[in-house]
């Protein structure tokens, strides 16, 4: 077995054993694609949550806001969206066991090409000339065809109206657009974030946490102007994210085969124009520092720009942020799109509903306008037979889609009827305009969660001949600190050290401080049990605490111990974790603003 497989098998056992995660539905065989979080794998996550809160949503000088929506979705938004006729994959059946599987990911696996976004007829090409064989009975395989992955339901008993589970959190923030802009007084640049469960029925998931047919998406669907993204984005970005070097892999890099990534700051992926708006570059350096401060390394990380043809149906551009993982290889945990004005223009389409801005002017501009209406006696006298019916037609056209035709063509056709401008009152007019309607567009930095979760925790393992532990940073960390009573003493001494351990404990708790309390076993196998979830202090309360009001504080990652007063472990806890100097971490952020 491979060492990275060692390691893996290691992650894995020390995932079950300690509460962090396991299959889902194991007492019944279990079910691909679904996994359960224990009490250590949810506060992990929740912490991975809180972090990507804090420093991708509320730190964002209050560009971005936070809204919650349905799972259920109605089919008409998701038909709107495009998913209904786009989101799929391309699946082949094995005619021997009749088990399915990803095209794509077969031709990767048996041939370590890259075939995400292939036309299934190159794909059947590809199958056929390597004879492609079923991973599972050596089966023949049927000629590749498309499967949705939406998860299909109903709203209502019996027979409801027709809905998915939905595929992403961004349609809820779509749809709500109008409500959060109106509610933020109608300013732009916006962001709406949003942390939420969703299903793609996948068609063979084998790849652990890695690709799951339920699990969480935190995200952003970023409304700005495109016209003045230039002057805005100069307002929010920071010299740090200016400076933030990212490896990146572009386009026109793949089309010339080059496979090595080139480092590039956010200031050159704007300057180069490697990016198509300069909110891509600013969101792909806020995600780079997000996946730096989980404990990632920086040539861990890499972003691979998509090909037209391997991007979603949305996408004017793309940019996924992968991790390099010793088990999976690179791993997709994020995705970056320009979806410029896609969605709201279709939800505009199929709803009819305003979805737009208003761009005001600097300065009034004038404007030749001309109002139309409709010449009764002429129209009667040329048709009279058909005057009403004209009259209604007439009445459901918009002005200005009116005076275009009349003015420009000098006549309307309506089906075979011809109304040049003598059936026609036109007034000239000059008048001021303030400002205009316009769709926003939208960037999306998209971070699947249980993906960053399982980097995180392969990257933090760490075996030595001594012990496993995982050396997660302390703010992603399950719990803060450990608290030990010591056995020491005569029984009433053991008892006032139980005494103080425990109010240590819920002084933690109750300070807001991830704490718990283990009396059980030797102190060395509390220390194991620790480090094994990654818990970075620990403190143990013994005979010396009586005397002086003192206790041993051990560091996970260095086992050094030092000595500290009770009355010091709030401040040495919060200063070691950075919770302490998050507000400083914030000033000088403000300060180096460019």
């Amino acid at each position: 077995m491979s060492s990275h497989n060692d390691k893996y098998e290691t992650l894995v056992k020390i995932a079950k054993k300690r509460g962090i995660f396991w299959p889902a539905f194991e007492i019944y065989g279990g079910v691909a694609g679904f996994y359960e979080y224990g009490p250590v794998g949810v506060l992990i996550k929740r912490h991975i949550i809180n972090e990507w809160l804090r420093q991708v949503v509320y730190s964002r000088d209050g560009l971005v806001v936070e809204v919650d929506t349905p799972i259920i979705t109605p089919r008409i938004v998701l038909k709107a969206s495009g998913h209904e006729d786009n989101f799929t994959d391309p699946v082949t059946e094995c005619l021997k066991c009749g088990r399915t599987f990803r095209a794509d990911h077969l031709i990767e696996e048996k041939l370590g090409i890259n075939a995400e976004g292939l036309p299934l007829d190159k794909m059947a090409e590809i199958i056929r000339k390597h004879n492609i064989r079923c991973p599972v009975c050596g089966g023949e395989l049927s000629p590749p065809k498309p499967a949705l992955l939406l998860f299909k339901t109903e709203i209502g008993p019996y027979k409801g109206s027709p809905a998915y589970l939905r595929p992403e959190t961004a349609q809820g923030m779509f749809v709500s657009f109008k409500n959060v802009f109106n509610a933020m007084r109608n300013r732009l640049p916006l962001g709406i974030a949003q942390v939420g469960r969703v299903g793609r029925n996948e068609i063979s998931p084998r790849q652990g946490l890695i690709r799951l047919r339920e699990f969480t998406i935190i995200e952003i669907e970023f409304f700005f102007d495109p016209e003045k993204q230039d002057e805005e984005v100069k307002k929010y970005i920071t010299r740090e994210i200016l400076e933030e070097k990212m490896n990146v892999i572009t386009a026109e890099m793949k089309q010339n085969d080059i496979k090595e990534p080139k480092q590039y700051t956010a200031k050159e992926l704007i300057e180069e124009e490697i990016v198509k708006t300069p909110w891509m570059a600013y969101w792909m350096a806020v995600g780079n520092q997000f996946l730096r401060s989980l404990g990632i390394p920086p040539d861990k990380i890499r972003f691979d720009e998509k090909l037209p043809e391997e991007r979603a149906h949305y996408s004017e551009q793309t940019f996924d942020q992968e991790v390099f993982t010793e088990k999976y290889g690179w791993v997709e945990v994020a995705g970056y799109s320009y979806r410029t004005t896609y969605d709201l223009s279709r939800h505009i389409e199929f709803s009819g509903a305003d979805l737009t801005a208003f761009r005001r002017y600097e300065k009034p501009r004038e404007k030749e306008v001309f109002k139309i209406k409709p010449n009764p006696a002429e129209i009667r006298r040329r048709y009279a037979e058909k005057f009403a019916e004209i009259m209604k037609r007439l009445a459901k056209i918009p002005q200005e889609e009116l005076a275009d035709k009349i003015i420009k063509q000098g006549y309307i056709d309506l089906d075979g009827i011809r109304l040049d401008k003598e059936c026609f009152f036109i007034k000239r007019e000059i008048v001021k305009i303030h400002g205009e309607k316009f769709i926003p567009h939208v960037v999306e930095p998209s971070f699947g969660l249980e993906r960053i979760f399982y980097v995180v925790l392969e990257n933090s393992l760490k075996i030595t001949p001594e012990r496993t532990f995982l050396a997660l940073p302390p703010r992603i960390a399950p719990y803060y600190v450990a608290v030990f009573p010591l056995v020491s003493g005569s029984k009433e001494e053991y008892q006032r050290i139980k005494h103080i351990a425990w109010n240590i404990y819920r002084g933690l708790i109750a300070a807001g401080i991830p704490a718990y309390y283990d009396e059980e076993g030797s102190i060395g196998r509390r220390y194991a049990r620790a480090d094994e979830i990654g818990v970075p202090y620990a403190i143990t309360v013994d005979y010396e605490t009586i005397k002086d009001n003192t206790v041993t504080i051990r560091d996970r990652d260095t086992k050094q111990q030092e000595r500290i007063s009770i009355r010091d472990i709030y401040d040495y806890i919060t200063s070691k974790t950075g919770l302490k100097n998050l507000w400083l971490e914030l000033l000088d952020k403000e300060l180096n603003k460019v």
